[in-house]
């Protein structure tokens, strides 16, 4: 290998990204904005996960507290109040699930609604029908605690968005961009240069892992200026854990720009496979309890496993030795890829 060409190949790949001042401000500006975005919706009414109609009321009207509504029921925790002007209002929103439970205010028998196909609505009836029976009449129950913190929803949500923001940026940073280039001509030229295939395909992964970790690092710096994310563990653990996420999606992002000159079946392509790599990663949700061959199905992705390091690490604490496991699979589809993404490459077709 000759560090001279692949120097001259990385530089030139970062000047050209740099130089795009739109591609390079919205790999900043995005992660902001989404983070941004959650904690404005999720931030200060987080601890209210269900939300109960009541009518009559002034429209729009949030009430915590109101005397028409039974007392040990609107004064659950969790629960929060929306007023209705009748019926007729309550009934749409409770159809379109915008709220689980609608009860009528002041009504001698306790009169509500439910929508059967809710299960938070059940949810909800439940603690409504509790709520009613006297105190005397409940069977005795002995209550433990544990200590513990809050682990907020963006907090959880951070290191997902910002895995999610590498993934794009490696899937269409080197694969929609190679492609681009076979089709430009851009590879047939380089090649009657002296520059192998290996130093060309070294220079652009090691081009792509820079800049991945360089946005990386200030976005999160910057966001945790801004929103004070609890991080428990290691800072350098969680750095290790984004370089070798970044190594192998980068990686996989090779493999799709080994071959192909059609830059609308590449685009398929990605799309095809970032999408549910993000959906099944666990980077807007938790997998905990669905069916196990979906949980198969997102250990095959690298994001899943540097998301599931990540947020060890970072909520919980977790050494190195603790993410072995992940980190392990990590260098493994790392190796997979490199090498089914050199067989396969081809500098025109």
């Amino acid at each position: 290998m000759n560090f001279k060409r692949l120097w001259a190949i990385f530089r030139a790949r970062n000047h050209e990204f740099f130089r795009d001042r739109a591609a390079f401000g919205w790999n900043f500006v995005f992660p902001f904005l989404i983070v941004g975005g959650f904690v404005i919706v999720f931030g200060s009414d987080s601890r209210n996960q269900y939300k109960v109609g009541f009518f009559p009321a002034q429209t729009g009207t949030v009430i915590v507290d109101t005397a028409d509504i039974p007392q040990r029921f609107r004064e659950t925790q969790y629960l929060q109040f929306v007023g209705f002007e009748n019926q007729v209002e309550g009934l749409k929103r409770l159809n379109h699930h915008k709220i689980d439970f609608l009860v009528k205010a002041g009504s001698p028998g306790n009169e509500y609604w439910i929508s059967e196909t809710s299960p938070r609505g059940y949810i909800v009836e439940q603690l409504f029908k509790l709520s009613l029976v006297p105190p005397e009449q409940l069977t005795p129950t002995e209550r433990r605690k544990i200590q513990g913190f809050e682990i907020r929803y963006v907090d959880w949500l951070f290191p997902g968005i910002l895995a999610m923001n590498m993934m794009f940026s490696a899937l269409y940073g080197v694969g929609y961009t190679v492609v681009r280039y076979r089709k430009n001509g851009v590879l047939k030229r380089l090649k009657a240069t002296p520059l192998s295939a290996y130093e060309y395909l070294s220079a652009q992964m090691l081009s792509r892992i820079f800049l991945l970790m360089f946005t990386t690092v200030i976005v999160w710096f910057g966001c945790d200026l801004v929103f004070s994310f609890r991080t428990i563990g290691s800072y350098f653990n969680i750095f290790l854990i984004f370089f070798l996420g970044s190594l192998s999606l980068t990686s996989l992002g090779l493999v799709l720009a080994s071959r192909g000159t059609s830059e609308e079946f590449t685009s398929g392509i990605l799309n095809f496979i970032s999408w549910p790599m993000m959906f099944l990663s666990e980077v807007w949700f938790s997998l905990e309890g669905a069916p196990e061959w979906i949980k198969t199905i997102s250990n095959a992705f690298p994001l899943t496993h540097m998301l599931t390091a990540t947020r060890k690490v970072m909520n919980d604490g977790a050494s190195l030795a603790d993410v072995s496991m992940e980190m392990g699979a990590l260098l493994l589809m790392t190796t997979v890829c490199l090498v089914i993404g050199a067989s396969l490459f081809s500098w025109n077709r």
